[in-house]
């Protein structure tokens, strides 16, 4: 665990990594904490009807045995167990026990189509499929493009070609024997959220979830605390719900409320967490700012604990809202599916600083650096995001990947540092501010200009409910400053309007940042993880500026 110090520099010296030769995440978030506290909440599953029932460490070590005995019959070690499942407690019964077999466990969002399922499914070679009746209907019209998927396991009951899960584990024994994992052995594969490019899968060893905890500590202002409890209305399948809230709540003995809502509504979200006294939340910068828009957010008199979020920086106004309407400062952090939780404010620790992601999390190495890839930028200098090898927390490859393994890392002076693909810069307090991705940040006029400062700007005017910001071509600045604008509820698009959203990231940041271009939408494209595809808005751009030639 993370101890807290004085402030984050001594926090940080005193920090060591204990990763042991044999570790599986399966056993250590199940298994060990049964061993002592066989009755202690895991999971609080909330239906639609607002129902829920709580499961105890106890019955998950029993129901992921029973799972594990019935998929050993015809799985081996390293064999990819895909779980296409939303959040409930089978989602969290399927990964324990595939992990403590030695599987690979592949988790999958129940949003995706059938295109985007069949490249996972193929590019992976998925053995087995569990799912509930909307993925297995998924599945049976593309079941014969995927030649290595032997078996469709369904929580909703026996289907054409699917198996029923409950009464298929309930004749199994209770008693099963762990795979006797290396810490660096495969355990999890997670697709890219698809941003720029076609998704990658990552490859992760069981390890990933010890990398993972100081980051998750930190942002949650030193997990666990008595009475936590914690949820997060993303999707387990990403690496933000999984290996953000559920496994690492798991390994705390941190009780998890299991729901995502089918359309995600902010009062729906409140009372949630009224009604579960959530202490902890991870709260992605989408659904902060459709909560934002609630007028009566404050009303539901929350006091959480700790309140993380990440994807895009947050603004002075979004960090302010969430003070009153939280009751704490949103602690900010950073990473991406290959290498995550490198980077996190934590207020216990410092003051947050708007607009700054926050320090690299100890036992994480983040520099910045510069574009050739031979050196470290220095204090307010531009430069990608890397990050040290080895690191716990790092992915082992790119599965089939090898080419794109390999440029995923650079060598400086024979230590090889990843790169994550992101623009940002050291400030004179030693945090990390995040620029944008390479392809996001904008040229202009001789000015790098990063999307994610406009946006946070655009999103203080009372008219903005969300905002994506790409550089359109333009024949005499190279590109100008394009805003794609979602309108919030009582404004309609025009011309005045438009004219003065600009003139508001004008007067508030600078004359060369304010979008030259404003196009108001109703189809932000964002990804199933919830970020804007940026990519989509370009592509939007570079079409309207080929129009006008």
């Amino acid at each position: 665990m993370l101890a807290k110090q004085g402030d984050i520099g001594s926090t940080r010296d005193e920090f060591k990594w204990h990763i042991p030769e044999r570790y599986n995440i399966g056993v250590d978030i199940c298994d060990r904490i049964a061993a002592q506290s066989p009755d202690k909440i895991a999971i609080i599953d909330v239906a639609e009807d607002k129902s829920f029932h709580s499961y105890s460490f106890g019955q998950l070590l029993d129901k992921s045995n029973q799972l594990a005995n019935l998929l050993s019959a015809n799985i081996q070690v390293g064999d990819r167990v895909a779980v296409l499942l939303p959040q409930c407690i089978e989602t969290a019964i399927s990964h324990i026990a595939i992990t403590k077999m030695g599987a690979i466990s592949l988790p999958l969002f129940t949003l995706f189509g059938p295109e985007a399922l069949l490249h996972r499914l193929n590019d992976s070679g998925a053995h087995t499929v569990i799912t509930n009746a909307d993925g297995a209907a998924k599945l049976q019209t593309i079941r014969r493009q995927l030649p290595a998927l032997q078996r469709v396991i369904s929580i909703d009951g026996a289907q054409e070609e699917a198996i029923d899960f409950h009464t298929a584990c309930n004749s199994q024994s209770t008693d099963f024997t762990p795979h006797n994992s290396k810490a660096d052995d495969p355990a999890i594969l997670i697709y890219t959220s698809g941003t720029t490019g076609k998704p990658k899968g990552a490859l992760h060893a069981h390890r990933v979830l010890l990398g993972h905890l100081p980051g998750v500590e930190m942002s949650h202002n030193f997990l666990p605390q008595p009475d936590d409890c914690i949820w997060t209305p993303a999707d387990w399948a990403w690496i933000g719900g999984l290996l953000d809230v559920l496994m690492p709540a798991l390994h705390h003995g941190v009780p998890v409320v299991a729901r995502r809502f089918a359309k995600f509504r902010a009062s729906d979200a409140f009372e949630l967490m009224r009604d579960h006294n959530v202490q902890n939340a991870f709260l992605p910068p989408t659904a902060l700012k459709m909560m934002r828009q609630d007028p009566d957010a404050e009303s539901w008199g929350l006091k959480l604990r700790s309140v993380a979020s990440g994807g895009e920086t947050l603004g002075t106004e979004l960090l302010d809202w969430g003070h009153k309407v939280f009751g704490t400062t949103i602690n900010e952090f950073y990473g991406q599916t290959e290498c995550n939780m490198i980077v996190s404010s934590c207020v216990d620790l410092e003051p947050a600083e708007p607009g700054v992601m926050g320090f690299a999390v100890p036992g994480h190495d983040v520099e910045i650096i510069d574009e050739k890839a031979k050196s470290f930028m220095g204090v307010g200098d531009d430069g990608s995001i890397g990050v040290r090898s080895p690191d716990p927390v790092m992915f082992l490859n790119y599965w089939n990947n090898p080419d794109a393994t390999r440029d995923k890392f650079v060598e400086i002076d024979g230590t090889a540092w990843l790169l994550t693909g992101d623009k940002g810069h050291k400030t004179a307090s030693g945090r990390i501010r995040f620029i944008g991705r390479d392809d996001d940040v904008i040229s202009s006029s001789g000015y790098r200009i990063g999307p994610a400062e406009i946006e946070d700007c655009l999103l203080t005017h009372p008219a903005v409910k969300m905002a994506g910001v790409v550089g359109k071509p333009d024949p005499v600045r190279g590109s100008i400053v394009a805003a794609y604008i979602e309108l919030a509820d009582g404004y309609s698009g025009s011309a005045g309007l438009a004219d003065e959203i600009a003139a508001h990231v004008k007067n508030k940041l600078a004359a060369y940042e304010y979008p030259r271009v404003i196009r108001f939408i109703t189809d932000m494209p964002i990804t199933t993880s919830g970020k804007i595809i940026r990519a989509e808005l370009r592509q939007r751009a570079e079409k309207e500026a080929a129009d006008e030639q």
